[in-house]
C-alpha cells in the first residue's frame, strides 16, 4: 500500500517538501543541541522541562484523542465512524512519534533513554510511560494496518485483531494518566499536586484530537475527494464541545480551590499565569497573554461548534472553531501548564522560561515531521478508499 504515497499532485509534492524543508532545519539545530549540550536551550536548574517536554504532554493527548472514534465504533458499533476510525488511528501513530521524538530532544544524549530500560525501576512513572507510550504505538501500527489491508481486499478483518483493538482502549487511557502522575510525582511542585489533572489531562485529549480530525477530515473533502459523513463529524463536535466544557470546568475548579483555600503554593502559579506575579518590586507576567489567549479562543471556538448555522450549514466556521478550540488547548496544556508549574520555585524565587530560536526550530522540527508522517499515512488511507469505490 505504500506505492500510494508515490503519487500525487503538485500540491501534494510541495506541501511534502515545505514539510521536508523544515524537518531539515530542525535536524541541523538538533545536530547543535547535540554537539553543545542543553545550554542551547533555555531550561535551566530552576525550570528543568521547557518547550520539548510541554509539546510532548499535549501531543499525548492528541495521542489519546483518537480512542473517541475507536471506543464508539468497535465497542458499540456506531457504523458512521466506519470511514473514520482510520484517521484517529493514524493520527495517534503521528502523534506518538511526535511524543518518542520530544522525549529524545529533551534528553540531550539519545543513549540516555536507555536507561529506562537497562537500570528499570518499576516504582519510577518513566518506566510505566516507556511501556504504555510504546504499547499504544505499536498496537495502533497493528491495528490499522492490519484493517486497513482487509478493506483492501474488501474481505472482514481477522477476528484475532479485535484482541488488539480492545487492549488499545485502556491503553490510550493509560498515556495521559501515567503522563499526569509524572508531574503529580513532583512534591515542590504545587500547581501540578491536584487529583484531578489526569481528568483534566483526558478531558482536553478527547476535544483535541477530535478537533484535528475534524479538521482534517474538511481537508481531506477539498483536497482528495474524502468524504467522512455528515453524521460522523456531527458526533465528533458532540463529543468534542462536551469534552472542552468538561474541562473549562476542572480549569474552573483548580481557581476555585486555589483562591477559596487562599494557600499561596496553590495560588501563586495561577497569578502568575493569568495576572502575572510580583515579587521584589518586579511583576513576572510573560505567559499572561498566551492564558487569555487560552480563554478567549475556547470561549470563541465552543460557540462557533455550538451554533447550529456554523456546525451545520458552513463547513469553513466548522473548520475555524475547531482550529481554534485546538489552538486553545495547545496553549493550557502545550504552554501554561507545564511552563507555570516552575513559577514560583520551591524556594520562592521566580526564574521565568525563554526557549531559545535554536529550540523553537527543533520543536517546530518535529511538528513538521509529525505532520509529514500523518501526510503520508492519511493519502495512503484515502487511496485505499478510493480504490474500493472504485
Amino acid at each position: 500500500m505504500f506505492e500510494k504515497a508515490l503519487k500525487g499532485n503538485n500540491y501534494y509534492w510541495i506541501w511534502l517538501a515545505f514539510l521536508g524543508s523544515l524537518m531539515a532545519i530542525g535536524a541541523f539545530c538538533y545536530v547543535r543541541q547535540f554537539n553543545y549540550g542543553l545550554g542551547l536551550t533555555g531550561m535551566s536548574r530552576d525550570v528543568s522541562w521547557g518547550l520539548y517536554i510541554s509539546q510532548f504532554t499535549f501531543l499525548v493527548g492528541v495521542a489519546a484523542g483518537g480512542v473517541m472514534l475507536v471506543l464508539p465504533y468497535y465497542v458499540h458499533n456506531f457504523k458512521a465512524f466506519g470511514r473514520i476510525t482510520i484517521l484517529g488511528e493514524f493520527l495517534a501513530i503521528a502523534a506518538l512519534l511526535m511524543c518518542l521524538t520530544f522525549i529524545v530532544a529533551d534528553l540531550g544524549q539519545p543513549m540516555r533513554m536507555l536507561n529506562v530500560i537497562l537500570h528499570a525501576q518499576p516504582r519510577s512513572m518513566l518506566f510505566y510511560d516507556m511501556i504504555v507510550l510504546n504499547g499504544y504505538l505499536f498496537l495502533n501500527i497493528l491495528c490499522g494496518w492490519v484493517i486497513l489491508t482487509a478493506e483492501r481486499k474488501q474481505v472482514p478483518p481477522p477476528k484475532w485483531i479485535y484482541i488488539f483493538v480492545y487492549i488499545s482502549i485502556p491503553f490510550a487511557i493509560s498515556i495521559h494518566t501515567v503522563t499526569a502522575m509524572l508531574y503529580c510525582g513532583l512534591p515542590g511542585r504545587h500547581f501540578w499536586l491536584s487529583a484531578i489533572i489526569a481528568p483534566r489531562f483526558l478531558a482536553s485529549a478527547f476535544a483535541a484530537g477530535p478537533a484535528l480530525i475534524v479538521v482534517a477530515a474538511l481537508i481531506l473533502k477539498r483536497v482528495a475527494n474524502f468524504d467522512a459523513g455528515k453524521k460522523a463529524i456531527d458526533k465528533m463536535v458532540t463529543i468534542i464541545i462536551y469534552a472542552a466544557l468538561t474541562n473549562a470546568f476542572f480549569v474552573i475548579l483548580e481557581f476555585f480551590v486555589g483562591y477559596y483555600s487562599n494557600i499561596p503554593g496553590h495560588k501563586h502559579t495561577l497569578q502568575y499565569l493569568f495576572f502575572g506575579l510580583e515579587h521584589n518590586g518586579h511583576v513576572y507576567n510573560n505567559l499572561v497573554p498566551f492564558m487569555w489567549a487560552f480563554v478567549a479562543l475556547g470561549i470563541a471556538g465552543v460557540a462557533l461548534l455550538a451554533i447550529p448555522y456554523s456546525r451545520k450549514k458552513n463547513e469553513f466556521l466548522l473548520g475555524l472553531g475547531c482550529v481554534m478550540l485546538f489552538v486553545s488547548l495547545w496553549l493550557d496544556k502545550g504552554i501554561g501548564f507545564v511552563l507555570g508549574g516552575f513559577v514560583p520555585t520551591p524556594l520562592e524565587e521566580i526564574t521565568e522560561y525563554y526557549p531559545t530560536a535554536n529550540e523553537i526550530f527543533i520543536t517546530i522540527g518535529v511538528w513538521a515531521m509529525g505532520f509529514f508522517v500523518l501526510t503520508i499515512l492519511y493519502k495512503i488511507a484515502v487511496g485505499v478508499e478510493h480504490e474500493i469505490e472504485a
